[in-house]
């Protein structure tokens, strides 16, 4: 039976790429409804933190962790210490991953160690992330998952090939991860197209001219554009689970 939830008090959401763009745009907005935030980062705990402590609703002590993804030993002493602090995991983000930017017609520059780390970051990672967490997740029988993919992995096209590949394999994860922990967890994709954030940063102007041009809602996305996506998923949209969503303003069509 649906029930409409707008507080999220007594929750935990703990968000890969926590210090990101996507990542602290989304750690904000579930504060704000109430969450404690668990942010896990790769590198600068230190500033992580501080940026963390300025979150919404302070006295839930949000907090960050260092552990890069990839690391499966790191990701499980990181569940360790959740279940310490904060006593469970509720929603799990997936927003941290890598990419170079190679042109796609470049096969040669794609050489096999650069297309092994994207996968291993990117996919691996991710699906070590939540194979870690799975049983916290379940345990909440509310359990909610979302992983940012792209929109290079819905049609063609994006920073390099590999990325392009391990984009589409997290959509296959979702589909296949949301019957798997059906019905005590959902498991849901986001893919962006083009993001202001630092994942943007020294892209040419032409590049933000064009994909403003092909996108029939006339502008580049934005961060919040995302992590309100993932707020209403928390929220309201509690009826979706194996779902990928373009929030791309319409450059996929």
């Amino acid at each position: 039976m649906y029930r409409r939830i707008d507080s999220l008090e007594g929750q935990v959401a703990v968000i890969t790429g926590g210090a990101g763009g996507i990542g602290f745009a989304t750690a904000q907005r579930l504060a704000e409804r109430g969450a404690r935030i668990v942010g896990i980062v790769r590198r600068n705990e230190v500033e992580a933190q501080g940026m963390y402590e300025g979150l919404p609703n302070k006295h839930l002590n949000h907090f960050v962790i260092n552990a890069p993804i990839d690391n499966s030993s790191a990701i499980a002493e990181a569940v360790t210490k959740v279940k310490q602090v904060a006593g469970r995991c509720d929603i799990l983000v997936n927003t941290a991953g890598i990419t170079k930017r190679i042109p796609l017609e470049n096969l040669d520059a794609m050489d096999d160690d650069t297309f092994d780390e994207i996968m291993k970051v990117n996919v691996r990672g991710t699906y070590a992330v939540i194979r870690a967490f799975a049983p916290m997740l379940q345990a909440s029988k509310q359990g909610l998952i979302v992983t940012i993919s792209s929109a290079a992995g819905v049609k063609t096209g994006g920073s390099n090939l590999a990325y392009a590949a391990s984009k589409a394999a997290l959509d296959s994860l979702t589909r296949n991860l949301s019957k798997v922990l059906a019905p005590n967890v959902r498991v849901v994709s986001i893919a962006p197209s083009a993001v202001n954030t630092k994942f943007l940063e020294g892209r040419p102007q032409a590049f933000f001219d064009n994909t403003i041009k092909n996108t029939p809602l006339n502008r580049v996305g934005e961060a919040d554009d995302v992590a309100c996506t993932i707020e209403a998923l928390a929220t309201t949209m509690r009826f979706v689970t194996g779902n990928t969503f373009n929030i791309d303003g319409g450059r996929t069509i």
